[in-house]
């Protein structure tokens, strides 16, 4: 009975250590995707930036030119204004002439201003002489008139000329300080603008360094596909829903990894075989890249090659792998080795059937066919379907 309990507890450790070692994969491809998803965004932000910074610029352009249009117009306002000051400094030099013509004329008309009737009665002169001074300051009258008249009028022309230029000029000067100020607003937008598409450029580049640190050894398709197909028929592994796999896992072997293990973060013992697999192949285990360290959810790096397999996953089907590809010790880092572990991982889960797909899928996540992981599940469906999309 002892020995009953002993074997059943045995066979629960060693199915929860198989299901723990479900979750040591890690998504480098997931990962990877997210980043480039957010650098498209960054990038479309940084496209209308752009636009916006060209036609800020343009209307800069624009307005700088309306200001030189207007400031030639002051000049030439003020050039006008001089001819001005030199008509109205001649009008004014006439009014004075007049101002002196005037007071003689009505120094003489004083003179002349007497009555004819009580001149002609107490004179002897004749009544011809008497209408003829008479006429005479009837004349100087009228030319006295006439002065004050166009003393008037001058002066009313000088106003107006004076009034005219005066509102030309402020008028020109207010269409200049309106413009300048739109030159100012403008160049504080595209000081804004700059500065934003600045800081939109410098996120762009540092999610680029940290989609660089995913990037693995690329892989020529039809390398993997040769490798998929050579799965496949080993393990009884349908090709194409390999294949999606490692769209999901990889992007068809694109992201494999690029931290070393020390920046990994894998934990002691994960470290401690990953050690081993570098000795046995003849790897610096300090120099060979491994996956790093999510950034979108809690975990640690250190999935291997394609198949992202960690260093103790890995090692649980080592000998399966060797049989398989008769390379012997198998390299996490070989094309036809890693998918053949992926295959086989797979098949351990049912995927050698179609309707066991799903669950395989779920099983190489997380050890676990829980419905909380239908969404790797349709999306490894999706990618079997679509991997070709990965081409292009």
């Amino acid at each position: 009975m002892k020995k009953k309990i002993s074997l059943v507890i045995f066979i629960i450790f060693f199915l929860v250590i198989d299901l723990n070692m479900g979750g040591g994969f890690a998504h480098a491809a997931e990962d990877a995707e997210d980043i480039q998803d957010k650098i498209d965004k960054y990038q479309d932000k940084a496209e209308e930036a752009q636009k916006q910074l060209e036609s800020s610029q343009t209307q800069l352009g624009k307005t700088q030119a309306q200001i030189g249009v207007t400031q030639n117009l002051i000049g030439k306002t003020e050039a006008e204004m001089s001819r001005k000051e030199a008509e109205i400094d001649n009008l004014e030099k006439r009014i004075a002439l007049n101002k002196t013509i005037l007071e003689s004329y009505i120094q003489e008309a004083y003179f002349l201003d007497v009555d004819p009737l009580t001149e002609f009665l107490t004179s002897d002169k004749n009544i011809n002489d008497v209408s003829e001074n008479f006429d005479q300051m009837v004349g100087v009258k009228e030319k006295i008139l006439a002065m004050l008249d166009d003393i008037n009028q001058s002066k009313n022309d000088l106003e107006k000329a004076r009034e005219e230029l005066d509102n030309k000029k402020d008028d020109h000067e207010r269409l200049l300080s309106l413009q300048q100020g739109q030159k100012v607003e403008i160049a504080g937008d595209i000081k804004e603008t700059q500065a934003t598409l600045s800081e939109l450029n410098a996120k762009i580049n540092k999610l680029k360094g940290e989609l660089s640190s995913l990037l693995g050894s690329n892989v020529s398709f039809k390398n993997i596909m040769d490798a998929a197909d050579f799965a496949s028929k080993g393990t009884g592994v349908r090709k194409d829903f390999l294949l999606g796999m490692l769209v999901v896992e990889s992007g068809l072997g694109k992201y494999t990894g690029g931290c070393t293990a020390e920046k990994s973060n894998m934990s002691k013992s994960r470290l401690d075989i990953f050690k081993s697999i570098c000795k046995d192949l003849g790897y610096d285990w300090k120099k060979k890249k491994v996956s790093c360290p999510p950034s979108s959810y809690k975990g640690t790096g250190g999935a291997m090659g394609v198949a992202q397999f960690m260093s103790d996953t890995w090692m649980g089907y080592k000998s399966s792998i060797t049989s398989k590809t008769g390379n012997n010790p198998p390299d996490p880092w070989s094309l036809t080795d890693g998918v053949t572990a992926m295959a086989l991982k797979l098949a351990r889960g049912g995927a050698t059937s179609k309707s066991g797909e799903c669950n395989a899928a779920k099983l190489y996540l997380s050890g676990s066919t829980s419905k909380t992981y239908d969404w790797y599940c349709d999306r490894v469906s999706y990618w079997s379907k679509n991997y070709e999309q990965k081409l292009q």
